[in-house]
């Protein structure tokens, strides 16, 4: 089988860091979370207290940012300079900051140089919000996952409850809708389907049915 990079996009709470992981360990490929990324910067910049209205300020500091990927008992953590810093990026607090710096291009072309870096061995699964469009637009299989935003709003609802957090429903589905806008609206890199991806609605899929369908997918595309 030949070696490919696997672009998956879509809306928040899709699923796509279970998805790419799952596949990433199912062929032996190397898994990057992009939006992991984006909130490595965004919580540097919330530890700053920038505001994301100052681009000039942001810009300065982002060559301060050294942004790495560390193995674990429990999968893949993300570090920032060098401290692990997953459980602290995954925070309302730090998502709400995440979509909005991604809007800076001056963010978003730092972490796309990045990315694109990664991905030139192939034998990559990469997920966020344009990879297919943007970082790897000749990928040889680009999904787009979706959902209704109730079900993402629940998703994402358990998650932090899980996590010991004490959510409110509504404030979780308001800042769902308020995400999609945002991503869909930005001026730089909005999020939208590339014209050569396969569409993957799991808002009534398992799991298991959602892994099984993009395994094929990807066996598809490995022998074309």
């Amino acid at each position: 089988m030949r070696r490919i990079i696997v672009a998956i996009d879509g809306y928040s709470s899709c699923g796509k860091s279970t998805i790419a992981k799952e596949l990433a360990a199912y062929a032996g490929y190397t898994y990057v979370d992009t939006g992991a990324m984006y909130r490595a910067v965004a919580l540097y910049v919330l530890r700053a207290g920038v505001e994301v209205s100052d681009e000039e300020a942001i810009k300065q500091m982002l060559p301060e940012i050294e942004i790495g990927f560390v193995r674990t008992a429990d999968g893949q953590h993300v570090c920032l300079n060098g401290e692990d810093v997953e459980k602290h990026i995954r925070t309302l607090e730090v998502g709400n900051m995440a979509s909005q710096v991604s809007t800076l291009g001056v963010v978003r072309r730092f972490l796309v140089e990045q990315q694109q870096a990664m991905g030139r061995e192939k034998g990559i699964v990469m997920d966020g919000r344009d990879i297919g469009t943007v970082v790897f637009p000749k990928a040889e299989l680009k999904l787009f996952l979706t959902a209704s935003a109730e079900v993402r709003a629940q998703r994402r609802y358990l998650e932090l409850q899980e996590k010991g957090e004490k959510p409110v429903f509504e404030d979780v589905l308001r800042d769902v809708n308020e995400r999609d806008y945002r991503d869909t609206h930005r001026q730089e890199s909005p999020l939208r389907q590339a014209a050569d991806a396969i569409v993957v609605d799991n808002s009534e899929m398992t799991r298991e049915e959602q892994m099984a369908h993009v395994k094929q997918l990807f066996a598809d595309a490995c022998s074309d």
